[in-house]
């Protein structure tokens, strides 16, 4: 289970319950539909399409709450409540709105539906516990019971996902060398360019690279590998590049039994987003330079 992202409320009356799940289906529905619109725009219409149905789905549930609100026929709540979730709300993106879309897929996409579902659940367990009448803690208790039928629902899904990506291949240490060798030729293609815009330098970026291609040959990892690829044709730009690898090197120093190896991996990933933070510098910089330029 995810920890929650916001200290329980305490709940005094029916009314602000039901504003409180009236606030978290809309901050789902609003984190989705973003989520869906993002992916439009970076011309993923499957994931797009996989949030807008979590959207929908969300309102379904807010109509749900919607009709309870009118049996209950009660007033909703004051938004004292609610003071805690105005800076951090619940919804949690998983990360979705900055990493390379290429390297989202369907089961990253109902792992973030999942956790959210999970953190909700939660949210409902500790205010029924917290309840200071037998009215909001059944209450809490039924919003608890309708979040872990949505958990259920949506694990299975994320379950078929992986399923799905294992019939296809699993990621191997050799993998990982091919692509460090990939970033290692376009760092060092572009190494020039860097010089004169006064980045690190790639020439060094570059060197590393290729060095970590041949440690992952020569010492191969025990541990699985995560298994989104990378995509298949195109262009693939050193920033997924280095993301797919970050990705793969914490996966590993997780789930890595051995100790050295575990370490490996961890120098490897502040490695990468040494990288990382280079390639992001230079485009901020390059952005601010076009944003500048006269039309």
């Amino acid at each position: 289970m995810p920890t929650l992202r916001i200290d329980p409320p305490l709940v005094a009356t029916l009314g602000e319950l039901l504003e409180l799940a009236v606030r978290l289906e809309r901050e789902a529905i609003d984190g989705y539909v973003m989520l869906a619109k993002r992916m439009r725009s970076e011309n993923r219409a499957d994931l797009a399409d996989l949030f807008e149905g979590l959207a929908a789905d969300e309102r379904g549930h807010l109509d749900i709450v919607s009709a309870w609100i009118e049996e209950a026929n009660s007033p909703l709540g004051p938004a004292r409540i609610f003071a805690a979730t105005d800076n951090a709300g619940m919804f949690d993106d998983g990360d979705a709105l900055i990493v390379a879309p290429e390297l989202l897929n369907a089961y990253r996409a109902f792992s973030v539906a999942v956790r959210n579902e999970e953190q909700a659940f939660m949210l409902w367990s500790y205010v029924a516990a917290d309840a200071a009448s037998t009215e909001i803690r059944q209450a809490a208790e039924r919003m608890a019971l309708e979040e872990l039928g949505h958990v259920r629902i949506l694990r299975k899904a994320r379950r078929t996902a992986f399923h799905d990506l294992r019939s296809h291949r699993l990621i191997v240490a050799d993998d990982l060398a091919a692509v460090e060798t990939q970033l290692a030729d376009w760092l060092e293609m572009n190494a020039g360019d860097a010089r004169a815009e006064g980045t690190p330098s790639w020439s060094s970026l570059s060197t590393d690279a290729r060095q970590r291609a041949r440690q992952m040959i020569d010492v191969p990892f025990a541990a699985p590998l995560g298994l989104a690829p990378l995509p298949e044709g195109g262009t693939i730009s050193a920033m997924v590049l280095c993301e797919f690898l970050l990705e793969r090197y914490l996966d590993l120093s997780e789930r890595e039994g051995d100790d050295g190896l575990r370490q490996r991996a961890q120098t490897f990933a502040a490695a990468t987003i040494d990288c990382l933070q280079a390639l992001r510098g230079r485009a901020k910089k390059n952005a601010a330079t076009l944003a500048t330029s006269p039309q």
